[in-house]
This record gives C-alpha cells, structure tokens and sequence, in this order.
C-alpha cells in the first residue's frame, strides 16, 4: 500500500507486512467533479496537485493526522495508482484490511455545516451522502474492528466519535449499534442477509463496484473484471461466499409475505411473480444487493431445530455447494397440493420462526 507523509507529502510503498507503519485513514465522498480530486501522479508533482480544488481536504486530513501523532495517511484518491489494474486488483481485494488496521480512522462529511446537532430528525448529517455511498459501507463497518473514528464538518469541525454516534448512525445506515461500539464479536455474528441488507440502498459510480465494495464484508477475494456489469459482479460474490459459508439466508431475499402453517407463522419469500415463474429462468441468487433490502431481521436457525419447528425429518448435510448445473442443497420440503412442494431454509425472522421460499 501507498502511504502519504502528513508533514512533506511524500508518497512511501509500504509491503502487507508487519513493518507497515501505524497510519490513519481519511474517508470521503469523491467530488462531483471527479477531476479536482488528488490524484497518484499528482502526488508526484505537489505543484499541480495543490492546484487542485479538493487539497485542502487531502491538507486538512494531515494536519489532523499530525495533531494526532501519526506521521502517516492513506488515501483512495490518491494513495492507489489506478493506471495499472494489478495495483487497483490489489487495493481493492485488500481495502477492508486496511481499513481495519488504520489507528486513526478520519470521515470528512463535505455536505455537513459546522456546529450542527447530528441526531436531530431533519439533521444534514442524517441526509448525508456519504451514508449512501457503497465503498463507505465497508470502511465504516472495518474500522468499527479497529480503532478510533472521528466524524469532521464541512470546515473540518469535529462532530463526534463513531462510537458516541453509534445510535444515530445504525438508525441511517441498518448497521448494529453494537458492531459501531466495538461492542460486538464482529462480523461473525452477522448473517449474510444482515450485512446484505446494510448495502441494499447504496450506491457505486461503477455498477461491479456493488459487489467489489462488498468482499471485506464477507472475507473473500476475486479477480476485478470492469465491464462484466453488476448482475455477474455480484452473481460471482455470492458464489464465493457459498464456497466460504453455510449460511442459508443468502438465499432469504426478495419480497416477504406472511402465511400460516397451523399454529406457526412463516415469513414467505417471493421471489418472482407466481403466475410467471418459470424453472428455466429463476436463479435462488439474487440480483443485487437491493434483494436484500427487508432482510434485516433475519438470523439462522440448526437444522435439528427447524426439523421440530416443521414437524419434519431432520437434514443431515448442512453444506451447499454450487454446481454446472445451479445450487446442491437439501432442504425439508413440505407438500402443499398436486405437484407443489414448499422447501424451508434454516433461517428465521424475528418475528416468525420459520423462512420458506
């Protein structure tokens, strides 16, 4: 990783190694003129890169950096050189660690005036557009593993602590209070669907950055294809996951419904229009990330458990697996009438105790 010097702005390579140095990290939305922000081969050229409209910010970033003793920053404008796709690969694929190692964690929220009250109802930190960004998802969620965070104003006023906004901040962004205090084990103790769920309504510039911005998340790694579009980006994240995890609620998406079995509520996932389903064109992958935008709520379940909630033989195999021809998993399967059958992922939603689909 590239890392800047806070006091000469000199750019430093320093390896994935237990020699890197302590550093912080600044977090921000890019300008909507993408061209006034700081570039890798600026850095090179400090005369053209204090031309730039956008280093005060990167200037600002340091001063705060040094007042805190760190004599190092990283970047994602100007700390990756974008010209070559192997270093762009690599950042990328190793982001989330970074972010989960940095001792400083630094969130400039431009569209935030000083001296504001950031829990307020109608508060310009709550309609910020930083909580709407994709890649600020895993930053926010990585440092919440790590160390300090601090939230900055429009003129570089501090708004608080990560951790004393965690209540306001869960209410923007879907993510546990807990997991923003550093109160919880960590990502662990989250269900795919959950951490699905916090990237449903948020958005990328580039539309494979949906799924690339969410592979720390989940603690995997692919290759970076820009131009396969988002559908196979995100198509090629799950199936990595699949390989990873047993968790079925990556398969808990799409829209809920509520029916009955006996004295047991279900929550129904709909995932197509009944009247148009079709075998050869329905997939239990999901689209994007906004399939998961009511998915929440959801937690796994055992196996042994779901078979007495259902009155069911119990499934021995936990795993799935993804084949050349879809998804192996076996599931209990309860006959509806004719030909229907209904199958029961090991999942439940918090206010019904069983996920059909």
């Amino acid at each position: 990783m590239w890392l800047i010097n806070t006091s000469t702005y000199q750019l430093r390579y320093a390896s994935n190694s237990d020699n890197t140095p302590i550093y912080a990290i600044l977090s921000h939305c890019w300008s909507d003129d993408p061209g006034e922000e700081v570039t890798f081969a600026d850095m090179k050229r400090l005369v053209r890169a204090r031309r730039k409209r956008c280093w005060k910010k990167l200037e600002e970033a340091c001063r705060t950096a040094r007042e805190a003793y760190l004599r190092w920053l990283w970047d994602d404008t100007c700390c990756i050189n974008k010209d070559s796709s192997a270093e762009l690969s690599e950042a990328i694929n190793f982001m989330f660690a970074w972010y989960r190692s940095s001792l400083l964690y630094l969130v400039y929220i431009a569209d935030v005036p000083d001296n504001e009250d950031p829990s307020a109802e109608d508060s310009s930190f709550r309609r910020s557009r930083w909580f709407t960004r994709g890649w600020t998802l895993q930053e926010l969620v990585a440092t919440a593993m790590g160390y300090s965070a601090v939230f900055y104003s429009r003129s570089w006023i501090k708004i608080d602590t990560r951790r004393i906004l965690a209540h306001t901040i869960a209410a923007i962004t879907g993510v546990d209070s807990d997991l923003l205090e550093s109160r919880s084990a960590g990502l662990e103790g989250f269900t795919i669907a959950q951490r699905m769920s916090w990237a449903a309504m948020r958005e990328t510039t580039r539309p494979e950055d949906r799924a690339y911005s969410l592979m720390g998340l989940f603690d995997v790694h692919m290759p970076v294809i820009y131009g396969e579009g988002a559908k196979k980006a995100f198509r090629r994240l799950q199936l990595e996951i699949i390989r990873q995890s047993n968790d079925q609620t990556i398969f808990a998406w799409g829209e809920l419904l509520v029916a009955a079995q006996g004295d047991i509520p279900l929550a129904v996932i709909r995932t197509r229009e009944p009247d148009r389903f079709v075998l050869s064109s329905f997939s239990v992958l999901a689209r994007s990330p906004s399939d998961f935008c009511r998915c929440g709520d959801f937690r796994s379940v055992g196996l042994q458990r779901l078979a007495e909630m259902l009155n069911t033989p119990p499934i021995r195999k936990a795993h799935f697996y993804d084949t050349n021809n879809g998804i192996r998993i076996q599931l209990p399967l309860q006959h509806l009438r004719d030909r229907l059958y209904r199958a029961a992922l090991s999942t439940i939603l918090t206010h019904f105790p069983v996920c059909t689909l």
